[in-house]
């Protein structure tokens, strides 16, 4: 594999003395980097890519790469950090949410758009916002944002949906918070905890109505194998960070840190544009397979949303302003 450039003008400076590196790099550092997607998924893979990266820079830094809760089980990754037990993961603004309550805004229905939308937020003003908060408040320092993509609703039993009235009663699969209740409420569902792991057999044996998650991860994950509909309501553009625990980050050197931040920067870069463009094609590829796709009116999704949000307590604790900044834009 090519060194990037980043990598290749530092390592040209370093020169003869990476011989040595047994002096400087005395106490090698491992970052064990648990996810819960699944192995074939673009943020898996991307993980994959950060860890050849960091270890092409030669500077004493290995990754280890864990998809699919093969090392911690998904809604673990976070105490794992914060305990020491793991020092990377994949974090979500969900589990944001649950230390650091005014950031809670992230997880409401319809808030961004677009992608360009959600990455301009991300990588602004308000992005660094939530980096310091999640810092100071979490002892987590994020490294690079990911996009995971544009959540949809996807139901083992086809119905015709025209607003969220037409989903009463469906149990569908979502993580365990008061945030991802809160955001099944907003669509019209009966959200049921489960994790990603357990989804494809609760889907095949009925025990669950339907999932949401983005095309890609559907794909990734054969759920397409398991459910009949697609309804696109892009209800959650969603991001997620590459994520490593304070102390592990302070214990590295500078080097270390700079190539290890690098690094990560570029891998979520990798897994954004495949990501997005195959989110363009995917649609088609899983209607070609078999599966209904809709694409629906949205108008009734978002006034429900907008209901249940104004009268909801969780989103009282939310940082409105910010929340406002994003949705005049």
């Amino acid at each position: 594999m090519t060194r990037p450039e980043f990598l290749l003008s530092r390592l040209a400076g370093i020169g003869t003395a990476m011989l040595i590196a047994t002096t400087a790099y005395a106490d090698d550092v491992t970052l064990r980097f648990s996810t819960a997607g699944p192995a074939a998924d673009f943020l898996a893979k991307s993980m994959e890519s950060f860890a050849e990266k960091v270890a092409a820079a030669d500077v004493g830094v290995t990754v280890e790469v864990y998809p699919g809760s093969s090392l911690v089980r998904q809604g673990a990754e976070v105490p794992a950090l914060q305990r020491g037990n793991i020092e990377m993961s994949t974090m979500s603004t969900f589990e944001i949410a649950a230390q650091v309550p005014s950031m809670g805004f992230l997880n409401r229905a319809f808030l961004f758009d677009n992608y360009d939308q959600m990455m301009e937020v991300m990588q602004g003003p308000i992005g660094e916002t939530l980096h310091d908060a999640v810092a100071s408040d979490m002892g987590i320092e994020i490294l690079s944002t990911a996009y995971l993509g544009s959540r949809q609703l996807n139901l083992r039993e086809v119905k015709e949906v025209s607003g969220p009235e037409d989903l009463e009663g469906v149990q569908m699969r979502m993580p365990a918070s008061p945030e991802w209740l809160l955001l099944g409420e907003s669509l019209g569902v009966s959200p049921t905890p489960l994790a990603m792991s357990e989804t494809y057999v609760a889907l095949q044996t009925g025990t669950v109505d339907g999932q949401e998650n983005p095309l890609t991860i559907l794909k990734a994950a054969k759920f397409d194998e398991v459910t009949a509909q697609v309804i696109m309501t892009s209800h959650l553009v969603q991001p997620v960070f590459y994520a490593m625990a304070k102390p592990a980050w302070d214990a590295m050197s500078e080097e270390q840190q700079e190539v290890v931040k690098a690094a990560a920067v570029e891998a979520a870069a990798e897994n954004n544009e495949a990501r997005y463009a195959d989110e363009q094609k995917v649609a088609e590829t899983l209607a070609a397979g078999g599966l209904r796709v809709d694409e629906i009116d949205l108008t009734p999704f978002r006034e429900k949303a907008d209901a249940v949000y104004s009268e909801s307590d969780l989103a009282k604790e939310w940082d409105q302003d910010l929340m406002t900044q994003i949705m005049g834009n």
